[in-house]
C-alpha cells in the first residue's frame, strides 16, 4: 500500500504560477511512474503528465507549454509546476503512482485560477 499526500494547492491569479508536490510512503519509490492528472467537477479525470522512476516524462494532449513534472527520488517527492495559469485550470489534481497492477491515488488538492 501507497499512501501519497499532496500539497501545494490553493489560488492564483491568471497568468501566475503554482507548484503541487506529492509526497510517497514507500520504500520502492522508483519503481512506480508517477503522475498528476486533474478533475473538474462533472467531467472525466485528465492526464496532466507523468515521470517515469527513470526521469522520463510524459504530458497529456495541451499540457506541455504551461506543466512541468518532475521527481526527487531521494526525497519521494513528485512536483507538478504550472506556468500562466488560465482559469480553465481550476480543478481538482490527484497524484498517482503506479507500478504495474499497482496504482494509487492521493486525496487531491485544489487549485483555483481567478482574479
Amino acid at each position: 500500500q501507497v499512501q501519497l499526500r499532496e500539497s501545494g494547492g490553493g489560488s492564483v491569479r491568471p497568468g501566475g504560477s503554482l507548484r503541487l508536490s506529492c509526497e510517497a510512503s514507500t520504500n520502492t519509490f522508483t519503481m512506480y511512474t508517477m503522475g498528476w492528472y486533474r478533475q473538474v467537477s462533472g467531467k472525466e479525470r485528465e492526464l496532466v503528465a507523468t515521470i517515469t522512476g527513470g526521469l522520463t516524462p510524459r504530458y497529456g494532449d495541451s499540457m506541455v507549454d504551461r506543466f512541468t513534472i518532475s521527481r526527487v527520488n531521494a526525497k519521494k517527492m513528485t512536483y507538478l509546476h504550472i506556468e500562466r495559469a488560465y482559469p480553465e485550470d481550476t480543478a481538482v489534481y490527484y497524484c498517482n503512482a503506479k507500478s504495474g497492477q499497482a496504482e494509487y491515488w492521493g486525496q487531491g488538492t485544489q487549485v483555483t485560477v481567478s482574479l
